[in-house]
């Protein structure tokens, strides 16, 4: 269930961040077909909070606002020593009732410190992520990726993870076409896996001359076919030594991890919005079979294809096995 969601603000505000999470859930999209939230702000106590860039935000509630939550989205603010217990207290609740709590950037040290990250792992901006890992030594910090799911806590990097991060728990409670179709309205990617790097060794090349977007356009398309890295670094025109070597620069992840996953999406649009049997969607998507494409499936998404075409899918396609 994802209805009532709730960002949290501390000073001073990162108004990027907090922009973020406004307008994935705070927008009301329910015109074009999609989900509505009850969205509100809530900080340690209602009032004018100031942000990093000279402006104040109006926030109208204080920590008893958690309560009714759903979700709890915690911005990027200053990095302090101490946070306001009352506001601690009810993060801690909503989890506790079986509700989420995602961080956007040093968001993560709020959830630190009212202990939601102890025995799980976590991630936050590549600058801050040796300081949580030393302030709360229960959590494993994963430096490089740019969100972490450890259900119920969701933690991401810097900036634009944030909007990786909020798509990706979309996706999961709501679906791919809901995602994507926010997205669209964002002009955003609609889906980074959280394991892919936080930044690149060295800028893309520019005028494409030199991208693999070409070669990935084509793995996109072509999901069912295998190739192994030597055949693609030779569509690439690349030694396969230079082609893994770009391949990692430029996508923060390997061929094959990044073509499962392309092949994971196309499984959830497919039972999502068709009545094809599992194996044939298996066979669409390159995995062979159903039991490959229930392994995968499993692995990133936490559930199998059946599990999901119930959740997602509408009467005629849930009918089908």
């Amino acid at each position: 269930m994802l209805r009532n969601v709730v960002t949290v603000v501390l000073e001073e505000v990162h108004p990027f961040e907090l922009g973020v999470a406004c307008e994935v859930f705070g927008l009301d999209r329910t015109a074009d077909g999609l989900p509505g939230y009850d969205f509100a702000l809530a900080g340690a106590h209602p009032g004018p909070h100031a942000t990093h860039s000279g402006f104040a935000v109006d926030v109208p509630f204080g920590p008893e606002r958690l309560a009714d939550a759903d979700l709890v989205v915690v911005t990027a603010s200053d990095i302090r020593g101490q946070y306001p217990e009352p506001l601690l207290a009810a993060l801690r609740g909503v989890v506790a009732r079986g509700g989420r709590v995602l961080s956007i950037c040093s968001g993560a040290f709020v959830l630190g410190a009212a202990g939601l990250l102890d025995g799980r792992r976590s991630t936050t901006h590549w600058r801050h992520s040796d300081e949580l890992a030393g302030r709360f030594p229960e959590t494993v910090v994963e430096p490089d990726v740019l969100y972490v799911d450890d259900d119920p806590v969701i933690t991401s990097a810097g900036t634009a993870a944030g909007i990786d991060a909020c798509l990706h728990l979309v996706r999961k409670l709501q679906g791919a076409e809901v995602a994507r179709a926010i997205a669209r309205r964002m002009v955003v990617a609609p889906h980074r896996e959280g394991g892919q790097a936080q930044f690149v060794n060295r800028p893309l090349p520019e005028g494409g001359g030199d991208s693999l977007a070409p070669l990935l356009d084509w793995m996109r398309h072509h999901p069912d076919q295998e190739a192994s890295v030597e055949q693609l670094a030779a569509r690439a025109h690349m030694s396969p030594r230079t082609f893994a070597r770009r391949f990692q620069q430029e996508t923060g992840t390997t061929p094959h991890r990044w073509l499962v996953g392309q092949r994971v999406l196309l499984a959830q649009r497919l039972l999502e919005s068709t009545t094809e049997p599992v194996d044939a969607i298996a066979a669409r998507c390159g995995f062979g079979n159903a039991a490959a494409l229930r392994h995968h499936f499993g692995r990133r998404l936490g559930t199998t294809p059946l599990a999901y075409r119930r959740g997602f899918a509408g009467p005629a396609a849930t009918a089908v096995n």
